[in-house]
């Protein structure tokens, strides 16, 4: 008898597949329970997942998660202007709930423990463990355990013969959801490498996008995403729509060094049409509605907020607290975004909303409702403070 049931977080990729024979040959499990989740990748990744699990598995759960992955993180992330170092956050949303689903399973099945393949240098790792831990299962990470490399699980791969999709040509690793694709590994890794165009499938090459622009209308209502040029839509068939027309234009390439959680710079390179888009419109449209001190305190708040999604600490108390905030500002976030996209940009063109307190004649420079002759008494006592203290040192 060996250690009986471990259930495995499995994405049909290099890392998983292989922790498959690994979680038997040096962990001593009986059985490999592996989990698939469907989060809005292409479909044929998920059937790619789903016959590789039944093949290499004792067991294979392929779950439907795009509906909760919209409504608990996409959908929060728009409202909180989600943007992690300027790029819009994809990856790190959906690992939470991928562990949710991996718990369910393993209490389904029984299992005392719990596996994945990330490693010990990125992100993943933590924001999985925090999930497992919370539910008091046993983790297991056989690439971050066993010291892996890139190139030592190719091998192991092929002299498994698990089928993989990676080479020693092209070791891309890619993640992809819904919202966001991210490609990392090989030459990547290289700060100065330029990106062949083969790694990008969400996106036309802005050189080769179309000539002529194309301007789009977006509505929203309580701060979310209800149309696309005046026809009503859902969230899962507006984001998918406006993941072809923002991607046939080039719009939502983001090549960057990033600041992993461990303190890890890496270089990342992510695909997010629709979310550029989106993310654009919303916080433009928040520039038109929410008072002063309203948009300086959210933007601590997003930052916060940005940070914990990023870290995976969905369960921190603070982060029901920060989404409470934000639903509070946006019941007042309804209007339309006019916007242009054009050779990898998207431009606000204009924007209109019922619940703005913004007046034309407060602020055109040929209304006379204000009388200008109110602010001098205003601006004589603007900045005293520093006057006087540069007075008093005698700073010139």
């Amino acid at each position: 008898m060996g250690k009986g049931t471990v259930v495995l977080a499995y994405s049909g990729g290099l890392d998983t597949s292989i922790c498959i024979p690994l979680l038997k040959e040096q962990y001593g499990y009986d059985r490999v329970v592996t989990v698939a989740a469907h989060v809005g990748q292409r479909d044929e990744e998920i059937s790619v997942a789903e016959e590789k699990g039944k093949k290499l598995a004792d067991k294979h759960y392929t779950i439907h998660l795009i509906q909760d992955f919209i409504d608990r993180c996409l959908f929060p992330s728009i409202k909180a202007n989600g943007l992690y170092e300027g790029y819009p956050m994809g990856t790190s949303l959906a690992r939470p709930v991928i562990a949710e689903a991996v718990v369910e399973v393993a209490r389904k099945e029984g299992a005392n423990a719990v596996a994945h393949g990330c490693t010990g240098k990125g992100n993943d790792q933590l924001r999985f463990d925090v999930v497992f831990r919370s539910a008091g299962l046993e983790v297991i990470a056989p690439i971050r355990e066993k010291n892996m490399t890139r190139e030592w699980e190719i091998g192991y791969a092929e002299q498994h013969g698990i089928p993989v999709s990676v080479n020693k040509e092209k070791p891309w690793s890619i993640d992809e959801n819904l919202w966001s694709r991210s490609i990392e590994g090989g030459r990547l890794e290289e700060p100065d490498y330029h990106p062949p165009e083969e790694i990008y499938a969400w996106t036309t090459s802005p050189m080769d996008a179309p000539d002529t622009p194309q301007e789009i209308t977006l509505t929203f209502e309580h701060g979310l995403p209800v149309a696309i040029d005046g026809k009503k839509m859902g969230g899962l068939d507006l984001i998918k729509e406006l993941n072809q027309i923002a991607g046939r234009h080039g719009v939502g390439r983001n090549d960057m060094m990033e600041n992993r959680v461990l303190g890890i710079k890496a270089r990342e390179v992510y695909e997010h049409p629709a979310a550029t888009v989106l993310l654009t419109a919303h916080a433009d449209l928040e520039r038109l509605i929410l008072t002063r001190e309203e948009y300086a305190f959210k933007q601590s708040v997003d930052a916060k907020w940005a940070q914990l999604a990023y870290h995976g600490l969905i369960y921190e108390p603070l982060w029901d607290a920060l989404n409470a905030f934000i639903d509070t500002t946006q019941q007042r976030v309804n209007g339309t975004v006019d916007l242009r996209l054009f050779k990898g940009s998207v431009i606000v063109l204009g924007r209109s909303s019922p619940d703005s307190f913004y007046s034309i004649d407060v602020a055109s420079f040929d209304s006379t409702c204000i009388d200008q002759t109110h602010a001098i008494g205003f601006s004589h006592y603007y900045g005293l403070q520093a006057r006087l203290v540069r007075a008093k040192t005698n700073i010139k």
